[in-house]
């Protein structure tokens, strides 16, 4: 043991007495505090050993909270608030009563939606008061005139005056009391007993004022002036709800004048990582009016149980040493001391065992003078050069480990926040969020953006929670340019001790595995000055900074796109390794598309050590309408403005804590087991376990069999190694099923579960912590559902509506002949497809947040608003009784539409739709045709072959399929495909294939802003019934997406709230080939993958409609003629599709009788383009007649541009006939200015009659507003403009004709401006149109 030098005092920290404030406090970024304690470790002063075992503080008599009922004072600024409040006797009787902590805006709001202590503000990048980005705005302050409709022009700085009275107990005489404020936000003044005391502005680190000189016998005041905006404010600009109050506990405590004034201990492991050392550093500190000699301190160690709070002595005996002099009058020291241990159970996330570590200070006659407590787990986070022969897979680089493992961190980023009381969550609340954390196999969360409650942490070290701690930090309100206040050195003091405060008070917590320096918040040297004193301080951890990574030991960014995550998890980028994503999977609404393909690149290599999810939780409020109903808010529903919408619910749970459908996702695709088939046949199975240091052991792995979706088999063992997998190994088991036996017709899938051996914390034995699903064998032929439909002849009758009417035994079926679809379907007495709500060809849907790359192109192109004509119809009578009815249908919208939303953000929730009348849509504007063939079965079944195509196959669409409407009355919903929880094609690995029912009623997720839900991809069939069992069968050709919900997706659209829903007497039964996924894009990492989008390409698809009670139920299979497949493709080739196997096509071209019939054998030139017919030789009354326009777009080629970003960015993405594929300037390395130009080559002279630009399909970003034209004959000379003007301001194609044809062979397009004033401009698509 040896005396050391202490930590040196923050700069920033004042003391001294002062008799006033000078009420500049909150506006002197250089003055940090006034006599606030400096910064030390979470730990507490107890009366003996036994209590300090039980380390939380109110197992110590010397720790009474303040928390409770607070007299409280509200005022919209500070020159309304009461200015004498601290005054002894002041009569604060008629004061309200408000519980501390709270978040006072929270509190105030009443059951009728009223607000009685101002208005919660929600804003993502901006302060709330009124500021600019520019250099040195900030000395500008927070009392500047915002706008008048801004909420703070009226509330220009909320003021919260708080009183309450305590005793001090009586055996606390000769010791020091301090009262410590563990959150405050932003600012606020302390008196005791009208005595100032001082001040704080940090919000999210503990305050602590030593308050014993103002203190005296009897009732004692404590007095609060908090204000809502300060010069903290500038620095606390987080993503989130800005809830000014006492948030966090109030508590007094007392120590004794020789005490223990700090305690940090660092675990250390030996190379091999068996022996362990904690280093111990406790700082002693004297106020006694006595020098003191010879301090001894005893230091011994308690071992926990697994997540048990109790604890035993260890046999490693205690330590003491000896301190010769401390010096009174505030005299200190530092002893050190190293305390070891041969082999201590480590601390991991996989196994987190911890040790209480307490702590006596001795006089020189062995009494005992204080004893603490801290909570230590031994564990070593390191970053190591690694050989590739020690790499797990073969290659060198540099990674993260903790414990000599190369872990991989499974995350979230969280906020605290509730619905019900903002950010003043309680313990209760915390304990809840960890075990829903643990249920879903997260094991890593990222303090976003500020050090949380300090019970979090506790619960963190005793449940395994790797945490990232975050300082306060997060000034992005002025960017990351010249104006960040990351610069000026006048900000150094306030960003090195929010750092340090940081990094002080939870030094000595396991579950911290990374320091952040802060999110968002500029590049600066203040940084530099920060990063240098946390090394200073603690060594032991690696720091993080996602906005310079220069200075910092270990790289980061956020929102990546999965291409570039997959190119730098080899290692080959020029980026600091190892590499944390701190942000990705943007979860806002209905969200996590590709989570999969993420982590297939993260686990690929160790290069990435892992991400944070953004984020954890909704950040919602409670608001109500007047009539008392509530609803979960989101900015601008509480009257604040500005505000930025739904950005602020971006969590994978609810507000509520209600887990999204993500939710499920998260847990599998971060589960710590990986299976795979071997062999399905024998039934082999490979189990890989994922975890770095702990066997499967803990886990009953058993295997389930199930038949068209229904379980057969449930909870066999699985047979293979008897000893249990070991970490990071894998192994072959066998599931002994007898493949042998399975019946031929069925569909089998095997379910692989690993679940809980015993009961834990967060889940009772047997709970499935991990799961996966396998194919054992597909489903064999069903019975064609002509074998099997069989009945009496139908009948049929037209009427002068156009409605074909057919009916049969028990059923009657309406045709809108004009429509080409079914009008009414009724089977027995029952209407199971509502008048005119028969099956439509539908692509729209009630958009996403992560739809904001693509929703107004499908308004722009009248998707939600498609009217359906049948241009060609025909009847046909089968021998079989049979009746088959064609249809030739083109679906067209009347005219396109835009969605305004409010303030111009589309997750503002507030929307108009806006029908562009003036505008009717043409010949060449987006449009659908269809060919369908509907049979009619004597029993009542009908099934639908439809062949679809579009006029833009390369437009994103939101689904393709087919939408019906059935009466409310049948409300149970079944299906066999994935579920029980919606799921998309790039969102589903959570969602198994069974059978699922419920009702329809519980396919609607409250989101807090209704959007697309309830959809199930990979669906066989589905069924919707009433009570008594009757309804109908939707038996799908191949495995397609389900939706039934009780609302349109236009009424979700427009809804603001789940409550503001109109009352729906039908439900939507959609039934989709293909919809898009959900991707990311709402933040980032861009929309969904390429594969996972809808277009308007060529599809057919093909489903049956039967009685629920038809004989042979969903097992039949379809039998009905399929029609033709008409497109042209891209070079103006016609290609005809055949339906059936070995069929003739024959075609016409034109319409006369000197029409000639050939046999289709290739594809048709047919530039020119004109009238086709085409018919099966052997049915000609199964015939397609469609006509297409005149190709006038030639090929060229990209010879030049001026600017271009290398990749993604290819200028030659111009004219590769791909409408996802983009043109974008350069922006990575600099952004060049406009003008931007690119040069085409026709590749000989051609006469040119105009040009076509696609503006990009994913993001408004750099799309062009002003244009020219020129041509050459050599490409160096060009044409005055041939055309010249201004797009409109949409993503539609443009189509802009020249006032006369030019000859030329080189064209140059050139970009003046773009729509938004930016300096880069994009397009997707460029085409020339010539004779």
């Amino acid at each position: 043991m040896h005396l050391a030098a202490q930590s040196p005092a923050l700069e920033g920290f004042l003391y001294g007495d002062q008799a006033a404030p000078t009420g500049k406090e909150w506006e002197s970024v250089e003055e940090l505090s006034l006599n606030k304690e400096q910064p030390h470790a979470y730990f507490f002063s107890f009366e003996s050993v036994e209590s300090a075992r039980k380390y939380l503080p109110e197992n110590s008599k010397s720790w009474p909270s303040l928390n409770g009922t607070w007299k409280f004072h509200w005022a919209p600024n500070p020159d309304e608030r009461p200015k004498d409040f601290f005054q002894p006797g002041f009569d604060a009787t008629a004061w309200d009563d408000l519980a501390v902590p709270s978040s006072w805006n929270i509190a105030g709001i009443q059951k009728d939606g009223s607000q009685k202590y101002g208005v919660p503000i929600y804003v993502n990048q901006p302060v709330i008061f009124q500021h600019r980005v520019a250099v040195g705005d900030w000395k500008g302050g927070v009392m500047r005139t915002p706008p008048t409709h801004w909420t703070t022009y009226n509330h220009r700085n909320e003021v919260g005056s708080y009183l309450r009275t305590f005793e001090v107990p009586a055996d606390w005489e000769g010791r020091e009391v301090f009262i410590t404020f563990d959150g405050v936000d932003s600012f606020f003044y302390l008196w005791i007993n009208g005595q100032y005391v001082g001040f704080s502005k940090n919000s999210r680190n503990a305050a602590e004022f030593n308050i014993t000189k103002y203190l005296h016998d009897g009732p004692n005041t404590v007095a609060v002036e908090v204000y809502r905006s300060s010069d903290a404010s500038f620095l606390e600009a987080q993503d989130m709800f800005r809830l000014p109050g006492i948030f966090r506990t109030v508590a007094l405590h007392s120590r004794p004048q020789v005490r223990i004034r700090d305690l940090v201990v660092k675990p250390d492991l030996d190379e091999n990582y068996e022996a362990g050392v904690l280093n111990i550093t406790a700082e002693l500190v004297n106020t006694s009016k006595k020098n003191v000699k010879n301090l001894g301190m005893r230091y011994t160690l308690y071992q926990h149980d697994l997540y048990s709070d109790e604890n035993g002595e260890i046999n490693q005996g205690s330590s003491s040493g000896v301190l010769s002099l401390l010096e009174k009058h505030g005299g200190t020291g530092v002893v050190t001391w190293k305390y070891g241990i041969a082999n201590p159970r480590k601390w991991t996330a996989e196994a987190p065992y911890r040790y209480t570590l307490v702590v006596e200070l001795l006089d020189k006659k062995g009494r005992t003078l204080e004893t603490v407590s801290t909570i230590v787990g031994f564990r070593e986070v390191e970053i190591k050069d690694t050989k590739a022969e020690d790499d797990e897979f073969g290659l060198a680089g540099r990674y993260y480990y903790i414990n000599g493992k190369p872990v991989k961190l499974k995350g979230v980023n969280r906020h605290e926040s509730h619905p019900a009381v903002g950010h003043a969550i309680t313990r209760e609340m915390m304990e809840e969020e960890v075990m829903l954390i643990k249920r879903a196999n997260i094991n890593h969360v990222r303090n976003s953006h500020y050090p949380c409650d300090p019970y979090w942490y506790f619960l963190c070290d005793k449940y395994g929670i790797y945490l990232e701690d975050e300082a306060n930090i997060e000034s992005h309100e002025y960017y990351y340019g010249d104006a960040s206040i990351s610069h000026p050195v006048e900000w150094k003091k306030a960003h090195v001790a929010r750092v340090m405060e940081m990094a002080h008070a939870t030094v000595n917590n396991a579950c911290v595995v990374i320091w952040s320096l802060g999110n968002e918040a500029g590049p600066g040297n203040n940084f530099v000055e920060a990063y240098n004193a946390l090394k200073a301080f603690d060594a032991t951890r690696p720091v993080q900074y996602e906005r310079n990574n220069d200075i910092v030991d270990m790289g980061s960014n956020q929102y990546p796109s999965i291409g570039w995550t997959q190119g730098a998890v080899t290692g080959k980028y020029g980026i600091k390794y190892p590499f944390h994503i701190s942000e990705y999977a943007h979860s806002m609404g209905n969200a996590v598309g590709n989570l999969i393909d993420y982590w297939e690149a993260i686990e690929s290599t160790n290069f990435f050590c892992g991400g944070a999810i953004w984020d954890w939780i909704d950040q919602s409020m409670y608001n109500y309408e007047k009539d008392g109903t509530r609803y979960l808010a989101y900015g601008g529903n509480f009257g604040d403005t500005p505000n930025d919408g739904q950005f602020v619910m971006n969590g994978i749970i609810f507000g509520d804590r209600e887990p999204k459908p993500q939710y499920y996702e998260v847990k599998k695709v971060y589960q710590y087991v990986g299976v795979k088939m071997v062999d399905a046949e024998k039934g082999m199975v490979e189990i890989f376990n994922k975890n770095y240091y702990t066997p499967l052991n803990d886990y009953e792995i058993v295997w389930s069999l199930w038949k068209d979706g229904k379980c057969i088999q449930q909870n066999q063992p699985v047979q293979g190694p008897r000893m249990a997998l070991q970490p990071r190994q894998k192994a072959t088991y066998r599931l002994p099923y007898d493949f042998a036996s399975l019946d031929a017709d069925g569909e089998y899938f095997v379910k692989v579960q690993f679940l809980l051996g015993k009961d834990m914390p967060w889940a009772k034995q047997g709970y499935p912590q991990f799961e996966e699903q396998l194919a054992v064998k597909a489903a064999g032929e069903k019975p064609a559902i002509n074998t099997v439909a069989t009945g009496d002849k139908l009948q049929g009758e037209m009427n002068e509506n156009n409605i074909r009417t057919i009916k049969g035994n028990g059923f009657e079926v309406q045709f809108d002949m004009a429509q080409g679809t079914i009008h009414q379907l009724t089977y027995g007495d029952d209407v199971v497809i509502a008048a005119g709500g028969g099956p439509r060809l539908n692509a729209f849907r009630a958009f996403v947040s992560n739809d904001n790359w693509c929703y107004q192109p499908w308004f722009q192109n009248g998707l939600h608003n498609l009217q359906h004509k049948a241009v060609d119809a025909n009847t046909i009578l089968n021998k079989d009784g049979s009746v088959v009815l064609t249809f030739t249908v083109v679906s067209q919208a009347p005219n396109g539409a835009r969605l305004n939303s409010k303030n111009g953000r589309y997750d503002s929730g507030i929307h108009e739709l806006v029908e562009q009348t003036q505008l009717p849509f043409g010949e060449n504007d987006f449009k659908f045709t269809t060919n369908q063939v509907w049979t009619v079965y004597p029993d009542g079944s009908i099934e639908l072959q439809s062949a679809i195509t579009s006029n833009n196959p390369s437009l994103v669409l939101a689904r393709l399929g087919y939408e019906m409407q059935v009466p409310a009355e049948y409300e149970q919903f079944r299906y066999y495909g994935r579920g029980p929880v919606d799921n998309y094609n790039d969102r589903k690995t959570g969602a198994f294939i069974e059978q699922f029912g419920s009702t329809v009623a519980e396919q609607f997720d409250n989101w807090p802003k209704p959007m697309q839900m309830g959809n199930h991809e990979e669906t066989r069939w589905a069924s919707l019934t009433n009570a008594a069992g009757k309804g109908m069968l939707v038996v799908n050709e191949a495995p397609y997406a389900v939706s039934a919900l009780a609302h349109s997706a236009m009424d979700l659209t427009m809804a603001t709230h789940p409550h503001k829903l109109p009352k729906s007497d039908v439900t939507y039964l959609t039934v989709d080939a293909v919809v898009t996924g959900l991707g990311g894009n709402s933040c980032g990492q861009g929309g969904p993958l390429v594969h996972d989008r809808a277009f308007g390409a060529p599809t057919r698809m093909a489903f049956i409609i039967r009685p629920a009670d038809a004989k042979g139920g969903v097992d039949v299979a379809t039998a009905g003629d399929k029609p033709l497949l008409m497109t042209q493709q891209k070079n103006g080739d016609i290609a005809i599709e055949s339906g059936i196997e070995g069929a003739t096509v024959m075609y016409k071209i034109g319409t006369g009788r000197k029409a000639k019939a050939m046999k289709y054998t290739e594809p048709i030139p047919f530039r020119d383009g004109g009238t086709i017919t085409a018919y099966y030789k052997e049915k000609p009354e199964l015939k397609v007649t469609m006509t297409f326009a005149k190709i006038e777009k030639i090929n060229t080629e990209v010879i030049f541009t001026s600017s271009e970003e290398s990749g993604e960015g290819n200028a030659r993405h111009l004219v590769d006939n791909d409408a996802n594929t983009i043109w974008h300037t350069m922006y990575s390395v600099t952004v060049a200015k406009y003008p931007h130009w690119v040069d085409l080559d026709a590749g000989e002279v051609k006469t040119i009659t105009g040009f076509t630009y696609l503006p990009r399909q994913d993001s408004p970003n750099g799309n062009i507003k002003n244009y020219r034209l020129q041509v050459s004959d050599d490409a160096k000379t060009w044409s005055d403009p041939v055309a010249e003007g201004a797009f409109a301001n949409d993503s539609k194609l443009k189509r802009v004709m020249l006032d006369k044809p030019v000859r030329a062979r080189y064209i140059r397009f050139t970009a003046l401006s773009s729509q938004a004033g930016n300096d880069f401009a994009s397009g997707a698509e460029l085409g020339i149109l010539a004779e």
